[in-house]
């Protein structure tokens, strides 16, 4: 991404429990590790979701950032939240608080990704329409466009589309040359 002239992809993390008390105590939201920018300025924050136990440090950072945990209670001004990873294959426990899941490899699809949230500022359109858009990607789940129905032991059953334009399956991105 730092290859393009017209993005400005920075790193964060999740602090460590005694940073974290120090910067709620100041009021010091979550920042980059390059620049120090605070994170619910960025356009997009990408989520690295490896396995199923970081879900509760995502949750800690948007909160630390200043950033609504659930999407939905996300608006314009607020950043992008999308993620991806080998825990993103199964998107569902962390669909109230993603707004955008890549299933697959990333490589290719942040530049889509990327390109049309940049089109989606420009036109100045609901943040719903940016999802939408985002939908049409091979590999892009958007949680809000889908409902999930459950079994009586809680696993579940069958996913159905909110929207007509939502694809049904959402396929697995792949990226043929690494």
């Amino acid at each position: 991404l730092n290859q393009r002239s017209d993005v400005l992809a920075e790193r964060a993390y999740c602090p460590w429990p005694d940073m974290e008390a120090i910067m709620r105590e100041i009021n010091l939201p979550l920042y980059s590790l390059e620049t120090k920018h605070a994170l619910v300025n960025f356009d997009i924050l990408g989520i690295s979701l490896p396995y199923e136990n970081i879900y509760t440090n995502a949750l800690n950072m948007l909160d630390l950032a200043g950033i609504p945990i659930y999407a939905k209670e996300r608006t314009k001004q607020h950043p992008l939240v999308i993620a991806g990873g080998h825990a993103a294959y199964n998107p569902e426990p962390m669909a109230a608080f993603i707004d955008a899941f890549v299933i697959g490899e990333g490589e290719e699809i942040i530049h889509e990704i990327v390109n049309i949230h940049q089109s989606w500022q420009a036109a100045d359109t609901p943040r719903d329409d940016l999802l939408l858009k985002l939908s049409q990607v091979w590999g892009v789940y958007i949680p809000s466009l889908y409902t999930a129905q459950y079994n009586p032991d809680h696993t579940i059953s069958s996913i159905e589309k909110m929207t007509p334009d939502a694809p049904l399956p959402v396929l697995k991105r792949i990226t043929p040359t690494l």
